[in-house]
């Protein structure tokens, strides 16, 4: 039997190496859950419009859910010739109840329909993302409670720079994947539309319901645009965007951790079961699945880049390309599960090595910044003080002394009223507690930020 795509007017049978050539069986096949439901509510809205009968939709709604059945249990005959999952369960709905399956695509095209898939497909990766996404939240708050109190070395340029509370740092994570959640929650509305009906670009002359149907799916509305909705993939490429950012953001994280878990660094002792040895060096303990999530950050960004060089030269309206939409958004959403998935129990199991921080921690003049303003309170101006410290901090290094180790004599060549309150500000503790701007590291503003968060998490 023929695909119930080509019509009476094709003068001979598909080429066997078009057939292997167009198909998209091989990948759209997960799609099979939402075509169904899309299937279901379209056959529920033409009965509701007096289209179909209501036997006519039961019978369809009943051989659908047999079909997704088969599906699930892997018994269902995927057939290469019909292209897609949406002819492969079309047609399996002919062959089991003849004219009452044919009359399913009343109203729609496979435009609208793939549409429709796609976008509740995307609806729902969105909605187990963002529940991933919280869940390593909540790993980086359970260690705020693990390492209240640490101070460890904030860095710029990869240079040690001021000294902030380690929960400071936990935060600036959890702030990071908040941004990356509400950007899905905001891109979820765009995603939230309702395609069917708009059928192959232009409508249809059927007198369709449009918003039965989209209320029927738990979509917010419909598309407004006939002609834009069969040839828009926005919300696939805002996705892809969204993803590739919270690549990005686990990218950096997992660079730092590698970092972190050095010898020459020694901060972090990473949980054996997320780390790898090695086939020749016998003490090697890899990091491999950091290294790989920062990998995998260029797929995400690979992805999003496939979408859109393959869209930037589409006309209106549909045009086959948009096939190819499927396998990069596809890849980046397992992606993403995957890493997320590994992300917070490693985020959850490792520990911080503060007997080796503390060892090194009042090295690099971390405290050099908070003495600057301390001269800045007193009323030296702060390019004066920026300058008076820079000194310091030579003659520190030329001693081999912190500058808590340098004499008061040695403050007073800076500033002669200095007395020694001056000692106050020094070291990192004294430093950290100084801080006092919203946001900043200081233990009050972080034991803040952590009721907020962990009211709003838990």
């Amino acid at each position: 039997m023929s695909s119930p795509s080509r019509s009476g007017a094709f003068d001979s049978a598909v080429d066997k190496r078009v057939e292997r050539f167009t198909e998209s069986i091989s990948f759209d096949a997960r799609l099979f859950r939402h075509d169904i439901a899309g299937s279901i509510a379209h056959a529920s809205m033409l009965a509701d419009q007096g289209i179909l009968t209501a036997d006519e939709r039961d019978q369809i709604e009943s051989n659908l859910t047999d079909i997704q059945k088969e599906i699930e249990a892997g018994t269902f005959p995927i057939r290469e010739e019909l292209e897609d999952i949406h002819m492969n369960i079309e047609q399996a709905l002919i062959d089991r109840i003849g004219d009452i399956g044919r009359k399913l695509h009343t109203g729609r095209s496979r435009n609208d329909q793939v549409s429709t898939d796609l976008r509740l497909w995307v609806r729902d990766a969105i909605d187990q993302i963002d529940e991933l996404l919280a869940n390593l939240q909540r790993a980086y708050l359970s260690r705020c409670d693990k390492d209240t109190g640490v101070i460890i070395p904030a860095y710029t340029h990869l240079q040690r720079a001021q000294p902030v509370l380690a929960n400071h740092v936990w935060l600036a994570y959890v702030e990071k994947f908040a941004r990356d959640r509400q950007r899905l929650a905001d891109c979820r509305k765009r995603v939230n539309l309702c395609s069917l009906g708009t059928a192959a670009l232009a409508g249809t002359t059927l007198n369709i319901d449009r918003q039965n149907s989209a209320k029927r799916l738990g979509f917010d509305g419909i598309v407004a645009n006939s002609i834009d909705s069969s040839s828009d993939r926005d919300f696939v490429l805002e996705t892809l965007f969204c993803l590739a950012n919270i690549g990005i953001h686990l990218s950096t994280w997992a660079e730092e951790w590698i970092m972190w878990a050095t010898v020459e660094y020694d901060f972090i002792k990473l949980p054996h079961e997320f780390c790898t040895g090695s086939s020749i060096m016998p003490q090697k303990i890899n990091p491999d699945v950091l290294e790989l999530t920062r990998g995998k950050s260029a797929r995400l960004i690979g992805s999003l880049q496939t979408l859109l060089v393959l869209t930037k030269g589409l006309p209106l309206a549909y045009n086959r390309d948009l096939q190819e939409d499927k396998p990069p958004l596809f890849d980046a959403v397992d992606t993403v599960k995957a890493c997320l998935e590994l992300a917070a129990p490693l985020v959850a199991g490792a520990d911080l090595k503060v007997d080796s921080i503390n060892s090194r921690i009042e090295k690099g003049f971390l405290d050099a910044t908070t003495l600057m303003e301390y001269l800045v309170k007193r009323g030296m101006p702060q390019r004066s003080a920026h300058h008076s410290i820079g000194e310091l901090v030579r003659l520190a290094t030329s001693k081999s002394v912190t500058l808590a180790e340098l004499s008061l004599e040695d403050f007073q060549a800076v500033d002669a009223d200095l007395d020694k309150s001056v000692y106050d500000v020094l070291g990192v503790k004294n430093a950290v507690k100084a801080f006092q701007s919203e946001g900043s590291t200081n233990p009050d503003r972080v034991h803040q930020q952590i009721t907020i968060w962990k009211d709003r998490l838990n």
